[in-house]
């Protein structure tokens, strides 16, 4: 044993040019090795996947920015044509009320329905024109179809209408026809059908004749239409009348607020009279 270390100090340098050599010639010999091209070609691959799935990552980042900003801008032109379309609605059912041959509008005052609450006996409407524009408690409120209701109170902006189909609603209606006089109200349940009240057994009134407000309402212009009668039912000293009102107040969106009728002598010596309409 000693004698071989005692070779090995002597002839160290040779010995370890060898093993250079040794070592040189594996690696060299590993270059052609197709062990070493799998290992670079594995690392090339890896490499690319790794750099594929963060430009994916950066793709997609970019793609959730670029969908909301996408979103922003449909939700702006959304809004603008939802504006618009009001707008248009809006106009076309203005003229539509001012082209009515049969009222002139000049001196009514135009308004739209901004709120509604239906039921079976309570409804009330919200219009948004209030004292600023010259509504006042008691002014009369109708379409070209017909009769709407009843200012019932004014704020700055707006008024609150109660309209035909409410039960404390009444008004005088008079028959284009025959002439027949009576009380026109609301008992509840179908929004389209009305009663005309205290029509006596002895009036000639018949199915179909247009009903309109008579010259009797102390609030209500003379002459604007109702409804129209659909039938008619005999009791012991007055007809049960049913009368199809003549607006539709499942669409009603546009109105018109006819101007104050003053007649304080007649409300006063007519205050005592059941038949009138009542003043909340």
């Amino acid at each position: 044993m000693r004698k071989f270390f005692n070779v090995f100090s002597r002839h160290n340098t040779w010995l370890l040019f060898a093993l250079y050599c040794a070592i040189s010639i594996f690696f060299i010999k590993l270059q052609n090795d197709d062990t070493i091209t799998r290992v670079r070609t594995g690392g090339i691959e890896f490499s690319a996947f790794i750099t594929d799935k963060l430009l994916s990552y950066s793709y997609l980042l970019n793609l959730k920015q670029e969908n909301d900003r996408l979103m922003q801008v449909n939700t702006d032109l959304l809004a603008k044509v939802i504006n618009l379309d009001a707008a248009v609605t809006d106009e076309r059912n203005s003229r539509k009320i001012t082209a009515d041959s049969t009222l002139n509008a000049s001196s009514f005052i135009m308004a739209r329905v901004v709120s509604r609450r239906f039921s079976d006996r309570e409804n009330m409407l919200l219009i948004d024109a209030g004292w600023k524009k010259g509504i006042r408690k008691d002014m009369t409120v109708l379409t070209p179809q017909g009769l709407v209701g009843r200012v019932t109170t004014v704020s700055e902006n707006y008024a609150r209408v109660m309209p035909v189909i409410h039960t404390d609603f009444k008004v005088c209606v008079v028959s284009d026809k025959s002439g027949s006089i009576g009380v026109l109200s609301w008992s509840g349940g179908r929004e389209f059908v009305a009663q005309m009240e205290h029509v006596p057994i002895s009036s000639s009134l018949k199915v179909n004749e247009e009903i309109v407000t008579s010259d009797f309402s102390t609030f209500s212009a003379r002459g604007i239409p109702v409804g129209r009668v659909v039938r008619i039912t005999p009791d012991k000293l007055f007809y049960t009348v049913d009368v199809r009102l003549a607006v539709d107040f499942s669409s009603l969106n546009q109105v018109l607020v006819a101007p104050l009728k003053i007649e304080p002598e007649k409300a006063v010596m007519t205050s005592d009279n059941t038949t009138e309409e009542p003043i909340p």
